[in-house]
């Protein structure tokens, strides 16, 4: 007998699925976002770090009512991207993916920022004074060094996208099979009297995976410490 239904495995495997595509779409953006804010000073920089954490602030349902308004059928983003590309995000996994995202953006971007800002400015000045370029300097002094807090930063994002309720189901719904998280899962569950079961092994599922991530982002951290140290 099967541990888990089959509801719960397709919550499940959902879950994981949408929050491997949360990191991986956003993790580009992150990078250079972070970089901008860690190394750029310009007019304006203040407000692009308030954006960038406004989804930690905002209740996660007007980030969903949000992204209803811009990305659902109708709305200007989202038509256009259903006519030019075949892309529909409302009521779809993909859409899970694209609030999943913007709701883990911020803890992806603080993450390398520190480790950014954690890397002494004199070895990339050190490296242009010799000819190299912004973008050569980034791969190949940069980059090598705040590799922990980049993977550090893809956990948290992954524990986040992973837990994330209050924007994907404003945004998607929930529809078993289709849109249906591990979150949307639980919280269906509780309105069906005796399922008591059912809901306590999702959310073991649930807290077994955000601490594992976490563990992980943690000893991610303690490498990066110890690599800026030494």
């Amino acid at each position: 007998m099967n541990f888990f239904g089959p509801e719960e495995w397709a919550a499940i495997k959902l879950s994981l699925l949408v929050a491997v595509w949360a990191v991986a779409v956003s993790l580009p953006l992150g990078v250079y976002v972070a970089y901008v804010l860690a190394r750029k000073q310009f007019w304006g920089r203040q407000v692009l770090n308030a954006v960038v954490h406004l989804p930690l602030v905002l209740p996660p349902v007007v980030t969903g009512y949000v992204l209803l308004l811009w990305f659902g059928r109708r709305a200007p983003i989202g038509e256009f991207l259903e006519n030019t590309f075949g892309l529909v995000l409302a009521f779809r996994w993909t859409g899970a993916v694209l609030a999943a995202a913007i709701m883990a953006f911020p803890l992806m971007v603080r993450s390398i920022r520190l480790a950014i800002e954690a890397v002494d400015p004199k070895l990339e000045q050190a490296a242009e004074t010799l000819g190299a370029s912004r973008f050569y300097v980034f791969a190949t002094v940069t980059l090598p060094l705040i590799i922990p807090g980049i993977l550090a930063g893809c956990v948290l994002a992954f524990a986040k996208a992973l837990g994330e309720f209050g924007a994907t189901i404003t945004f998607v719904a929930n529809i078993p099979n289709k849109t249906q998280t591990i979150p949307s899962a639980i919280y269906a569950l509780m309105q069906v009297p005796g399922s008591e079961t059912a809901t306590a092994r999702l959310v073991m599922v649930s807290v077994a995976l955000s601490v594992c991530a976490l563990l992980v982002s943690e000893w991610m951290a303690n490498r990066m410490a110890k690599k800026v140290s030494g």
